[in-house]
């Protein structure tokens, strides 16, 4: 099994290489850190299966995503697996939405990780259980709702993002539907836990 890792943290790549060195199921592993390269690297080196950090260059919570959404369409037959230390629901719903094969955490043992690659490379599909079911949030929806998240009132939003204080208002009744919660609190908790929004708190 020939297996490239997209990953731009370099110790934790040459972690990875060094506990699965010497499994006789995987022939040969190559990093790349230069996320520019990811296409290229794989188009011209066609590997079984490429593993990538849901998380690359530190830009966002869904950049591994969205390259990944890239590799598919540049190479639709690619055996993507979401790597990821943040094992939140709203992750694995995504990869699985844009056809990756899997999710594994960064905290497995090596010996597992092995076999879940395994079971890929057989044409399996290895995804954790889902502890609930998850209704998407629209882009509006995650965006309000991290401003919320930031400590901005409505009103403050709806200047922002150019929009009336009502529909702001709307956005986060869905919000609150969905989510299944009754106060901007509890929606800010739970859109923490599922990993719609960041708990980073930005100067304004």
């Amino acid at each position: 099994m020939h297996i490239i890792l997209i990953d731009d943290h370099a110790l934790f790549a040459k972690s990875l290489e060094i506990a699965l060195e010497g499994t006789p199921e995987i022939e040969r592993f190559q990093s790349v850190s230069d996320v520019a390269q990811a296409v290229p690297v794989i188009k011209r080196e066609r590997p079984d299966i490429i593993l990538m950090d849901i998380h690359l260059n530190s830009s966002g919570s869904e950049d591994g995503i969205l390259l990944a959404k890239k590799i598919l369409h540049e190479v639709p037959e690619a055996n993507i697996v979401m790597l990821t230390g943040y094992d939140l629901p709203v992750y694995r719903y995504e990869a699985q939405k844009i056809g990756a094969k899997g999710f594994l955490n960064k905290h497995m043992d090596p010996d597992e990780v092995v076999h879940a690659l395994l079971d890929i490379q057989n044409g399996l599909l290895h995804f954790p259980a889902s502890i609930e079911y998850i209704e998407t949030l629209t882009d509006s929806e995650k965006q309000i709702l991290q401003l919320i998240c930031d400590g901005y009132k409505r009103k403050d939003i709806a200047g922002i993002l150019h929009i009336s204080e009502r529909t702001v208002s709307n956005h986060l009744q869905h919000t609150f539907e969905k989510l299944e919660v009754s106060s901007s609190l509890e929606a800010v908790s739970k859109g923490i836990q599922l990993g719609y929004i960041q708990p980073i708190f930005r100067t304004h």
